[in-house]
Formats: C-alpha cells, structure tokens, sequence
C-alpha cells in the first residue's frame, strides 16, 4: 500500500507476513520515508491492499509497538513515534545551515580532555577480570564519598545500557515502570522496545515530585528511573530536603526496582548528591563518563545490591563479555589525573555560566526558564511548532519539548553546551520575540 508522507515520493508497504510487514515499514521509517508522526493505513485498508488476513496486519503494527517504531493514538490510528527506536537520532529535525545548533544534547568538544593511548599496552585476555582492579578502586573510593554502597561494582557501555540491563534484570513484557515527564527521551523509546509501559511522573527543579511517585507506585509500577542531577531536559537537581522525602515514600514500597542515573556527576558539584541508592531492596545507581570526558568513551560504572549487580554482569558476559580494558585504562588515567581534574572543574564552572547566564537573560524578558545544573535549559512555551519554527527562522535551532514528555506541558529545551556568551542575549531576543508574537513565526 502506498503511504502518502512530506516528501515527494510516497513509500510503499510490502509483504506477505507479519515480519515482512514489519520490516518493510521499518525500512521506511530508517530511510525517513516514513516521518515521525505519520500515519499508517488502518488496519484493514492495508490488509486489502496486500491481500492478506486483517491478523497479519494487526501482528505486524504490534510487532512495531514493541520495537518502538510506531504507537497507537487512539482514534488517530497507529502513526511512527516522534522517535521512533528504528530510525536515526533526531530524524525529524533537519538543521539548515547556519543555524546554531542548540538542539543536540553533546558536550562541547572544546572542554573534554585528551584521550591518550599509549603506543605499547596490555590487551585483556579471556581468563583476566573483568574491572582494572585500580580502576574498581578509584570507582568505589569516588562513588562512596558520595555515599553509595559500592558492594557490588560493574561496567557498561554507557547509561542506557546500564539502564537497559537493570530493567531487564528485574522487569517482565508488560511491566510499568515510573519515569521522569519531561525526562530523558532515551527511555521513552527504550521501554516500549522492551514492551515495558512508560507511567509517567512529574517534576520540578528538585526533582521527581513526591506526590507524584506516590501516585505511580499506588498505580503498581515495578520500577522508577530517578535522575540525581543535570536532569534531561530540564536541569533538575535532587535535593537533600526532596532525597529525604521520596526515600520515605519508597520505603513502603522496597520490592520496586530504583534506578538512580547520576551521568552529569563530574559536571554538577556544585549540586551535591543525594543518593537514593539502597532505599529499595533492588537498585543500580549509574555513573556515566559521557558528558564529562567524552560519548565515544562507552563507559558508565554501575554500584547495585548484590542481586541486580550479579545480574546485570552475568549477562554482560554472556553478551558483550566486558568493556575494553583499553577504554577502562582511560577512565582510570582521567579520574585519577589532577591535570584532567583541574579541566573538568573549568569546564563544569563554563557550563554553569552559561545556563545561568542564559536563565537571567530570559527572567529579565519575563520568560520562566529552568536550568538548576547540566548542559540543558527548559523553557515552558504554549505552542512548541511555533517557537520552535519561529526560532529556526531567526537561526536559533532548539529541541521541541515533545521528544521528551507525555503528560508535562509544552516546552522547548535548549542546549548551551555551544552556546558562547556572545550568543545569550540574542538568543533571549529572539526568544522573546517568537513568544510575544513579533517574531518570523507570528502569534503563539
């Protein structure tokens, strides 16, 4: 079946199977024939235009639900995700040349240290361990100055591995799990992949709301996904007085999985953490290396209970088996270089700068802003298509608040990580413009 979509080719639907359904619309959404938001043909429109059993289709669409590549809008039928699992980062969003880019979420380059492989080391083999003993010593000795327990110590590629492998550890296709709404759109792409169900949670500048992980755990979900610091997309830190009261609401509630994501932990110390680790029975708390020293390192330690870490690392090892001792060297060099350290400091103090450089500029326009710690600043808008094109107009390209909430109200979240003093008060500008009505997108 053909499928009308925004560029001029329309895309045609093959196959016979529920697999080959399946994989033809996949193929479209990665190519971008599909867009993000369109819609695909009712189910019995397409069943006739392939001639085969209205099942079939229906086995397909719900094979693309559970991948994460399509979802069901109620009476607006079964359309590809904003961001859909199949298809490129941020497909639907194009930056046209010149626009300053402050919709991706990486780190500026011009901050991250050096990474230095020496021309002669070690390769692991199959029999060594898994973790550099002195590595596993610097990771305990700087996750237990923050207080978390650090019994059981693993690594991963990254954050959203470690995620991945904590639910996976613990969850079931069909469990709920609590989330952070706006939260780190990642997850929301991740838990449908995993045919987990998303309950999303509101929250404020000091993080997940009390009142509303009440309401998710009430709801029965088997897991929450809590962010310490530098919270994406809204810059969210846990505060001591907001710890102490969701360890309380979680302490009736121990056989739910707490996943606690601290990946902004070398770039946030002006915000100290407030762990929630080991308020639950089962917990993972996450410490990732990408914003602070590079994505391409991979790389995120992992303190747990002995049940979630044993595991996650068991299956680490079935899979992938460990990450490179040639990467774990590198960490090791970093955390432990007080060259590197006195970096990080310098580039944790430029970030700060700017997001709160930024923050004032629009409090000064009268523009509520939200940016407490991390490379992100969330601005609470009543159109997003509006602003968004209204700011792409006047050259400014930011992140349409819809990739990372369900239920919150609209937003726009900008990345500063880029975004050099210079650019603040023009951007403020323009901001300002789009919102009162006066800039290139009119009336919001």
């Amino acid at each position: 079946m053909v499928v009308q979509t925004p560029s001029p080719a329309a895309y045609k639907i093959s196959g016979r199977g529920a697999s080959q359904i399946a994989a033809s619309i996949e193929a479209g959404i990665a190519r971008g024939r599909l867009a993000p938001g369109q819609a695909l043909p009712p189910i019995r429109d397409l069943a006739a235009e392939l001639s085969v059993n209205p099942n079939t289709v229906s086995a397909a669409y719900r094979l693309l639900r559970d991948r994460g590549a399509v979802e069901t809008a109620g009476r607006r039928g079964t359309r590809v995700r904003a961001q859909p699992a199949t298809a490129p980062r941020n497909l639907s969003f194009q930056i046209p040349p010149g626009a300053k880019d402050l919709v991706t979420g990486d780190p500026d380059h011009r901050l991250l240290p050096e990474l230095i492989f020496p021309s002669s080391v070690s390769q692991r083999l199959y029999k060594d361990e898994s973790i550099l003993p002195e590595l596993l010593e610097t990771a305990r000795a700087r996750l237990g100055a923050d207080h978390v327990p650090t019994d059981d110590v693993l690594l991963t590629f990254g954050a959203g591995d470690a995620v991945d492998r904590a639910l996976s550890a613990h969850l079931r296709p069909g469990d709920s799990v609590a989330v952070e709404d706006p939260g780190w759109g990642t997850v929301y792409r991740l838990l449908p992949a995993m045919n987990l169900t998303a309950v999303p949670v509101p929250i404020d500048a000091e993080g997940m709301t009390p009142e509303g992980l009440a309401a998710a755990l009430k709801r029965g979900v088997r897991a929450v996904i809590i962010t310490s610091r530098a919270q994406n997309p809204t810059g969210a830190a846990v505060s001591a007085a907001r710890a102490k009261t969701l360890r309380k609401v979680l302490s009736g509630h121990r056989e739910v999985l707490l996943i606690e994501d601290d990946h902004g932990a070398d770039l946030t110390r002006h915000h100290g953490l407030h762990t929630l680790a080991d308020s639950t029975e089962h917990w993972a708390h996450i410490r990732s290396l990408s914003k602070a020293y590079g994505p391409d390192l991979r790389c995120a330690v992992v303190a747990a209970d002995g049940t979630t870490g044993g595991r996650m690392a068991g299956r680490l090892r079935l899979g992938a088996g460990w990450v490179s001792h040639l990467i774990q060297a590198q960490v090791q060099r970093l955390w432990t270089d007080e060259a590197v350290e006195a970096q990080i400091i310098e580039a944790a103090g430029v970030y700060k700068e700017r997001r709160d450089t930024l923050v004032a500029a629009l409090a000064a326009r009268g523009i509520e802003a939200f940016g407490t710690s991390g490379i992100n600043v969330w601005i609470p808008v009543p159109e997003e298509a509006i602003v968004v094109s209204g700011l792409l107009a006047a050259g400014w390209a930011v992140a349409p608040g819809i990739w990372f909430r369900v239920d919150s109200p609209p937003g726009i979240r900008i990345t500063i990580a880029y975004l050099d003093l210079a650019d603040v008060e023009p951007l403020a500008d323009a901001v300002a413009a789009v919102l009162s009505g006066t800039g290139p997108a009119g009336s919001v």
